[in-house]
């Protein structure tokens, strides 16, 4: 039996797994972290990222949180599905702030102006799905 493609651990040192391949694709949302937080890459506005999955207009990105780091205001053209796994952070969209915690899941229409901010150190997991 062949191996199912993984995201990266620690021990690989690649940011995001190769090719994004095969009928069925598993990664470790845990490992992804992982790596994301040894990096020795500077974090930007407080938070690193990786890509763990991008093909046919989705897209999954991990994001690790420093406290008070952010991403400023913008839009994504496509549906935006936000779910925090771990920490606490406020995410302003539609006039509205919405405090979130591990488990809450955010999702917003396509061009939805949306801003984040991490209250404490977390993580989240953002998908994308492009309109066509």
């Amino acid at each position: 039996m062949s191996a199912t493609p993984r995201a990266p651990g620690p021990e690989d040192g690649r940011s995001f797994p190769a090719r994004f391949g095969g009928p069925a694709f598993r990664y470790s949302l845990s490992e992804a972290l992982e790596t994301l937080r040894v990096s020795d890459r500077p974090a930007r506005n407080g938070h690193r990222q990786t890509t763990t999955f991008h093909r046919d207009g989705l897209t999954q990105v991990v994001f690790a949180f420093e406290p008070d780091g952010h991403l400023d205001r913008h839009t994504a053209p496509g549906l935006v599905l936000i779910q925090v796994l771990e920490g606490r952070f406020v995410l302003h969209a539609e006039e509205t702030d919405h405090d979130m915690t591990s488990g809450d899941v955010l999702i917003l229409d396509p061009g939805v102006p949306h801003s984040v901010r991490a209250v404490e150190a977390g993580a989240m997991l953002l998908t994308v799905r492009l309109e066509r």
